[in-house]
């Protein structure tokens, strides 16, 4: 019998409208990837983790993407973390797992995806080399052609999309949305004119909420937080106020708390990250060290950071 891909919610239009409902009610959590003192993963720290992020109330999850360190995971780890994901979400809110390096490396982690349960793929940008626009392309149309689940690019870094090469990765069957993390709004808002009426966008900047406001402005509302990885109460009340036009609130959080955030996060190489686990573990949550090529933050970064995470606690009025 014939899918009817209008109501069937594992098709691509079904997982599309369930992440533009996500979208609407909460921000797009990127959950951390636990790991034990001797760099192995924690596997029940992941789930524990992700129980906490859930209960949370974000519009989708994206286990083992960028915040989820996709790129130290073995294809063993991969699997058990989207299978955890998977278990944990419950159908709950739709599970996009992150595939990436090379289209036939991407493909491998997709199937490993598809048969976990996931919802959809971020794909994430290749691995090392510059492209020109018909490889962007070509990349896409080579993952989409090895897995039923639908894919959401991912621009940033050597990966840019102009008008044309755009175009062509929407009529690619299967391929749902774009994750923009270049900031380029004029380039963005040529795209979102240039996209179907179905297709979908978020801000994927670091730190996204110190943008929230300008990639709105230009019809890109939904975005990730990597501050709900370990504060969802900051990200909520944050998300929120945005919401609902409360302009006192955001310039408070984005003045006492993003800003000084995102200027800590600037220090070093890799704190997009290891900040980021650093301060769910202030919070007392199981997710371990990074791995190399990452490493933890210095004493006093660490202070810096306790101090400035109470801060931004408070602001709210939630506690350490």
């Amino acid at each position: 019998m014939a899918v009817d891909l209008d109501t069937d919610d594992a098709a691509p239009a079904g997982v599309a409208r369930r992440l533009r409902a996500g979208m609407a009610s909460g921000v797009l959590s990127f959950p951390l990837t636990p790991f034990h003192d001797d760099g192995s993963l924690d596997l029940d720290g992941f789930r524990a983790y992700l129980a906490a992020q859930l209960d949370a109330g974000p519009g989708a999850v994206f286990p083992a993407c960028g915040t989820g360190e996709f790129f130290s995971l073995d294809e063993d780890d991969y699997r058990q973390v989207v299978t955890a994901a998977v278990a944990e979400a419950a159908g709950r809110t739709p599970v996009v797992a992150g595939v990436g390096h090379g289209w036939a490396q991407a493909a491998r982690f997709a199937r490993i995806a598809e048969r976990a349960g996931a919802d959809a793929l971020l794909v994430l940008p290749h691995y090392l080399v510059a492209a020109p626009q018909a490889g962007l392309v070509a990349q896409l149309e080579e993952i989409a052609a090895r897995t039923r689940l639908p894919l959401i690019a991912y621009q940033r870094d050597q990966v840019a999309y102009g008008i044309e090469a755009f175009c062509r990765l929407t009529r690619i069957p299967g391929v749902i949305g774009l994750k923009d993390g270049h900031s380029d709004l004029d380039r963005l808002q040529r795209l979102t004119l240039a996209a179907p009426e179905d297709f979908l966008f978020f801000n994927g900047a670091a730190t996204a909420e110190i943008q929230a406001r300008a990639y709105a402005a230009v019809g890109v509302p939904a975005y990730s937080s990597a501050v709900h990885a370990f504060a969802p109460e900051i990200a909520r009340a944050f998300f929120g106020a945005l919401r609902d036009g409360d302009r006192g609130t955001v310039d408070g959080l984005l003045r006492d708390f993003y800003v000084p955030f995102v200027e800590l996060r600037d220090r070093v190489p890799g704190y997009a990250v290891s900040l980021v686990k650093a301060a769910a573990r202030l919070r007392g949550l199981p997710v371990g060290p990074v791995r190399a090529p990452l490493t933890d933050p210095s004493a006093g970064d660490l202070a810096d950071l306790k101090t400035l995470l109470a801060t931004g606690l408070d602001l709210v009025g939630a506690a350490l």
